[in-house]
């Protein structure tokens, strides 16, 4: 599991907990984690996609 998914999950649970307990803090942590968790998830798709443009480039250089 990657860490933004991490992040999203432990954040669905702070934020359940949260509004379980009446938290407004532990609320808004549990939000700020799932945030983090996605710009993570998008961050790491990026670096993906730079990937296979770089090796696509790479390859039409060895013909």
């Amino acid at each position: 599991m990657s860490d933004g998914a991490m992040d999203k999950l432990k954040g669905k649970g702070k934020e359940a907990v949260g509004k379980l307990t009446g938290d407004h803090r532990k609320e808004a942590e549990g939000k700020a984690d799932q945030a983090k968790g996605g710009a993570k998830g998008m961050a790491d798709g990026l670096t993906e996609r730079a990937k296979g443009v770089k090796d696509s480039l790479g390859r039409d250089d060895d013909k």
